[in-house]
Order: structure tokens, then C-alpha cells, then sequence
């Protein structure tokens, strides 16, 4: 299988690369290094550093002929999507139209879509959400990756794409990026690893679903490979709400660190409480989550500090 991977020299997208190069994959990457770095970028991989929203990207698709892609790349943070919300939606739709008509263009098997389960229900109605729950994104983020799901849906109906839609939760791990907004894992660990105190924003009590990176990556690699995922939106989480006071807790002892953290009012745009329902993506892919989350923290933990 020949894959094309966005944002393959990010966080998640980067352990996506690794796992198909070891399955006997031939992988090509875009990545406009804005988010990703070039540490990340598995050498046996071909690399083109682009912005999704390129003219050029056609030039990729028509060298490469990917079978399948992976589209991760994307403007990620919920607090700049509501401080830019032009650029959140420039990058975030417009450039993963550029990606679909691409694939429609080079006739591409099949686009594995990112899109976020943690932003794009809103305030939930219930609890863990399901894929029936009602969409009520509050946050300029949320709109766009779920803007992108519509278009998936009406170019498989006008154009026959295959497509899976990925509802991603918090996905946390090794190469996640310690110092900017998002990640509070990342954040947490690196800072008490240094003996700082981290930030908690509001009571922190706020609840999100978290799940290991090498988890996500088996969900991305079922969706590529498991034809009852074709033209599906599909949640990918453990049903399971940790609670920022309780991450503090566990990297506390985890790392030793003796001090209390700062507290900040709540920031605007983001949901007090989320965690989502994986049961139709163990019902139709077999998938599940195996790593505990205490477990991946203590491999966090480790993880940054053996990078000092």
C-alpha cells in the first residue's frame, strides 16, 4: 500500500508513519513544519514540506499516486480558532477541500479524516456522547472539522470517495509538544519534570476523554485496511472522563514534584465536560483502547525525562 500522510511530522501523525514503514508501507509525507519538526520525520519516508492549502500539493499526488491518505494536517488549537477564526477556517476547510479534490482528482482509494470528538458536540447532552448526539460545536475549531465531515459525505455521494471521519478524543504521548496551548499532559509532565508549578484553567474539574497515541494510531491503521469503516464518522475514546486536577495528581507522584499548581479563570471556547462513546468503533472495526491512562502517563513521564 502506497499512503500519503498530512501532518506526518506531527505528534500523532508521526507514530502513524512509523507503524505503516514497520507494516511494509511505502509513505509519503506533507507537512508545512509550522506544527510538526523535522526530528519526527521517519527517514524512510518521502517528505515535501507544503501547506495543505498549496497549489503544488497537486504535484505530490500526481508523483506519489497514494492509495490511501491520512489528513491530519490541521490548525489544532481551539483558543486560535477563536482569535482567528479566518485563519482556523482557511487552514481547517480550505485546505482539506485542497486534499479531497486531490484524491478525487488521482483517484485515491480512500481519506482517512481527522476530525475531533472533543469539539464538535458541544456541551453534551449526555454522557459519554455518541455519534447520535447532536452537533452544537462551541468553538470556531469545532465548526470547521466538522464542516469538512460534509464535505466528505457529499463527495462520496456525487463522486463515490470511500472516506472514515475520525472523532479523536485528547490523545496524549511521546513527541507531543510540552510548550504551547494544547497537550495539557505534555504540559504538566515537562513542567513538574523542571519543578514548576502548571496552570490549571478554572476548578479543574473540566473532563476529557484521553487515549494513548499508539491506540490512535491502531484506529487509523483499522480505518485504512477494514472496508467496514468505509463512508463511516466513527468515535475514537475509552467512554472515560479524567479531570485536569486528577492529571495533576497522577504526574505529581509520577514525577515527584512537590508544589501546587497556579490558578487562571476558564478560557473561552473550550467544553467543561466531554468524553465519548467508542462502542461503534468496537462494534464495526473491533477497536478498543489498551493502555490504561495511568499507565500512559507514567510512559509520558519517562519519556520526557529521558529527553531532559
Amino acid at each position: 500500500m502506497k499512503a500519503l500522510v498530512t501532518g506526518g511530522a506531527g505528534f500523532i501523525a508521526s507514530h502513524l508513519v512509523d507503524r505503516l514503514i514497520k507494516d511494509g508501507h511505502s509513505v509519503a509525507i506533507v507537512d508545512d513544519l509550522s506544527t510538526g519538526f523535522r526530528e519526527n520525520i521517519n527517514p524512510q519516508a518521502t517528505f515535501y514540506e507544503m501547506d495543505i492549502r498549496d497549489a503544488a500539493l497537486a504535484d505530490v499526488f500526481e508523483k506519489e499516486r497514494p492509495d490511501i491518505v491520512d489528513h491530519h494536517a490541521a490548525q489544532m488549537a481551539v483558543i486560535k480558532s477563536v482569535s482567528e477564526p479566518q485563519f482556523d477556517a482557511d487552514v481547517n476547510i480550505g485546505g482539506s477541500i485542497n486534499v479531497i479534490l486531490n484524491c478525487l482528482k488521482y483517484s485515491v482509494k480512500k481519506l482517512v479524516y481527522i476530525s475531533t470528538g472533543g469539539a464538535v458536540y458541544g456541551e453534551p447532552q449526555y454522557l459519554p456522547t455518541d455519534e447520535a448526539h447532536p452537533i452544537n460545536p462551541i468553538s470556531q475549531y469545532g465548526i470547521s472539522k466538522h464542516t469538512v465531515e460534509h464535505y466528505l459525505f457529499l463527495y462520496n455521494l456525487t463522486d463515490g470517495l470511500k472516506y472514515t471521519a475520525l472523532r479523536y478524543p485528547n490523545v496524549y504521548g511521546p513527541r507531543q509538544y510540552p510548550y504551547g496551548e494544547a497537550g495539557v499532559t505534555a504540559i504538566f509532565s515537562a513542567k513538574m519534570l523542571k519543578g514548576e508549578a502548571p496552570t490549571i484553567f478554572g476548578d479543574g474539574e473540566q473532563l476529557r476523554d484521553y487515549v494513548y497515541v499508539d491506540d490512535i494510531v491502531e484506529a487509523n491503521v483499522l480505518a485504512m485496511t477494514n472496508p467496514a469503516s468505509d463512508n463511516e464518522i466513527i468515535n475514537i475514546g475509552s467512554g472515560r472522563g479524567s479531570s485536569v486536577n486528577d492529571i495533576f495528581r497522577i504526574i505529581k507522584g509520577a514525577t515527584g514534584f512537590d508544589g501546587e499548581p497556579i490558578s487562571a479563570p476558564a478560557r473561552k471556547g473550550e467544553v467543561y465536560k466531554i468524553y465519548i462513546s467508542a462502542e461503534k468503533a468496537k462494534r464495526i472495526m473491533g477497536w478498543e483502547p489498551k493502555l490504561s491512562f495511568e499507565e500512559g502517563l507514567k510512559r509520558l513521564v519517562e519519556y520526557q525525562r529521558s529527553r531532559g
